[in-house]
């Protein structure tokens, strides 16, 4: 394929995607950021991405890094305006409790893990360590964020990530075909200050991915101006990191449209942009096939391969610790279940588990869980980053 249909492809992949998710279900359980992940590898596998001498492969290396380094930074405005983060005073204490255990499940496994890897030939594997701190309490977004602002090699960030989903996708699927019945048994307690109004919450109508309507009369104005302010917020950071450091800084971009984008979430008008998430998550999808057709099967040596084992190591090591606080202060098991959810795998995945269970009164806090760990999960990998320099 030469350069240009490949960028085309790049491109319109996300587009069938989204499409094939509006009109199948199947593809709604396997989710989007898997499809596009799969083009990707498919492409890369076939051959179809020119590498090394090959005609067109300094270009087409040229354009993926473009594609790479402005996907993320777009989508995370995107995919934050619309986070009601007022719904945290709301919250209750038992989703505290879970939202606090979990993050504290997930640091402690990072650092545990971080020492038990160390010797295992990881590269650079502080900032592996880090990225998955982001990925498991904040999802996708962060993980790419991260790898972007502490210069991880791409390989790096494509084995982590392959691994990532090998560990992490067959949980949800545990979840989802009844394995949520074995905490609701390890943890057999009831909250008996959950909002009764939640119970009466339509699961499908709280669908993080919702994609019809997006150029409908009313709503692609509404939707690209949100565009408009995450373009003008990734100027920000950018003029901010080159007058803080004299040059683009990813890791300063990547903390400031965060930050600011949370900022942006309280401004009523802002948090009722239309389809503001669903654009972020479509720009994420072109950032997930452009970095997984970049996939290099000979790059899967015995360091990769203990990468996959320091991945299942903190993903176990987190479900047994978060499992043994809430425990401790006696949160339900379907409460459990979607802070796992949540905080591991990002709010696009509990409305679904929450059907499988069929308890919407946990919806809204596995909602709160999962958009804290958005907002959180850049900067806890950020710093346990500087704690591994330091170490």
């Amino acid at each position: 394929m030469n350069v240009t249909s490949i960028t085309l492809v790049y491109v319109l992949a996300p587009v069938i995607i989204i499409l094939l998710y509006n009109r199948y279900d199947w593809v709604k359980k396997v989710g989007t950021v898997i499809m596009a992940y799969a083009v990707g590898i498919i492409m890369a596998l076939c051959g179809l991405i020119p590498t090394g001498d090959a005609v067109g492969a300094e270009q087409m290396d040229s354009i993926s890094k473009t594609l790479m380094n402005l996907m993320v930074p777009l989508a995370i405005p995107l995919m934050l305006f619309n986070s009601d983060f007022k719904l945290w005073t709301k919250s209750l204490p038992k989703t505290f409790v879970v939202l606090l255990g979990g993050l504290v499940a997930i640091v402690t496994s990072v650092i545990i893990g971080y020492f038990v890897f160390k010797n295992t030939g990881i590269p650079d594997l502080g900032n592996v360590a880090a990225m998955m701190t982001g990925i498991y309490t904040g999802g996708t977004m962060n993980f790419y964020a991260l790898g972007a602002a502490l210069h991880v090699d791409e390989s790096i960030i494509l084995i982590a990530y392959t691994f990532e989903m090998v560990v992490t996708f067959p949980l949800i699927m545990f979840f989802v075909a009844g394995g949520y019945k074995l905490f609701r048994k390890l943890l057999p307690y009831k909250d008996k200050t959950q909002s009764a109004e939640a119970e009466y919450v339509d699961v499908k109508d709280e669908s993080f991915e919702e994609y019809k309507g997006m150029f409908s009369k009313g709503v692609f104005g509404k939707m690209m101006l949100g565009l408009l302010l995450s373009v003008l917020i990734l100027a920000i950071g950018a003029g901010l990191s080159l007058l803080i450091t004299g040059k683009l800084n990813e890791l300063v971009i990547i903390l400031t449209i965060t930050t600011l984008a949370i900022a942006a979430s309280f401004v009523p008008w802002i948090r009722n942009l239309p389809k503001t998430f669903e654009l972020g998550m479509f720009f994420i999808l072109i950032f997930s096939v452009v970095v997984a057709s970049k996939f290099d099967i000979y790059s899967i040596d015995s360091s990769a391969l203990a990468v996959m084992g320091f991945i299942a190591f903190i993903m176990l090591a987190a479900l047994v610790i978060h499992l043994i606080i809430c425990r401790i202060f006696k949160v339900e098991g379907d409460l459990f279940v979607v802070g796992q959810v949540g905080l591991l795998c990002s709010p696009p995945f509990i409305p679904p588990v929450v059907g499988a269970m069929g308890n919407r009164k946990v919806l809204i806090s596995g909602i709160v869980i999962g958009l804290v760990g958005y907002a959180v999960g850049t900067y806890l990998g950020f710093l346990l980053s500087l704690l591994f320099t330091v170490i």
